[in-house]
């Protein structure tokens, strides 16, 4: 199914809007991300960073690949240690997943460096969602090659029973799946004012509405790169 949307106007307004000091200068910049709104709905196109230094006025323009969604968010934070802010933007992107868009850029000497783009995160993090007898399903990382198993006897018997025999075999085998990233939230764990990432990933089984649980993974700068430090799945209490 195909969704059209009339734009209000074809010029870019604001839609969000951050200050702080992401040049290095000392200085408090400007940031700002600039879209087309969308009549009567919240959606928006054509979501670019913008940022004008507080020094001297100079303004930079950063188109964003995936650019079109709800919500556009910023938020200013140190993610790697050199005291400066660098730039975490956010978009829902509105599907039945709850996949989420997030982009940092580091903007020092106004020199835009994209640190973290989720489209790389996606293809990093992988995972194989097996259903096993007993009630269990397995979850595997590929990334660091670590296994962990749900027990679906939470799930409650009406759920067991479709999937399950009276003796807690499988009627035929089922994979789930693991949807791309839902959720990035900078968290200053160690309060050392830096800050790390908080991934969250959903689990889900026969079918995306069949939640199992969530992947929550832990990001942190190290050399060039957010690197895995953490990782955790979590479940729903009965």
């Amino acid at each position: 199914m195909y969704h059209y949307y009339r734009a209000i106007t074809t010029e870019p307004s604001i839609v969000s809007f951050a200050t702080g000091d992401v040049t290095g200068d000392g200085i408090a910049d400007y940031v700002y991300l600039t879209g087309i709104r969308t009549e009567g709905s919240p959606f928006i196109q054509g979501i670019s960073l913008v940022v004008r230094d507080g020094a001297n006025g100079h303004v930079t323009h950063v188109p964003l690949k995936d650019n079109a969604g709800y919500n556009p968010r910023l938020f200013l934070g140190d993610f790697t240690g050199n005291k400066i802010n660098d730039i975490l933007i956010s978009i829902d992107s509105g599907g039945s997943g709850g996949m989420m868009y997030h982009y940092i850029y580091s903007f020092v000497n106004n020199k835009p460096l994209l640190m973290f783009d989720f489209n790389l995160y996606n293809e990093t993090y992988k995972y194989e969602v097996t259903y096993k007898d007993d009630y269990k399903v397995e979850v595997v990382s590929k990334a660091n090659n670590v296994k962990y198993t749900i027990d679906l006897t939470y799930k409650g018997s009406d759920y067991l029973s479709e999937i399950y025999d009276e003796n807690g075999k499988l009627k035929q085998p089922i994979s789930g799946f693991v949807n791309p990233l839902s959720g990035l939230y900078p968290v200053d764990f160690d309060a050392n004012q830096v800050y790390e990432l908080l991934a969250y990933q959903r689990i889900a089984g026969r079918y995306n509405a069949d939640g199992l649980g969530y992947i929550l993974n832990t990001l942190a700068w190290r050399e060039n790169n957010f690197v895995l430090g953490n990782q955790n799945v979590a479940i729903n209490g009965a």
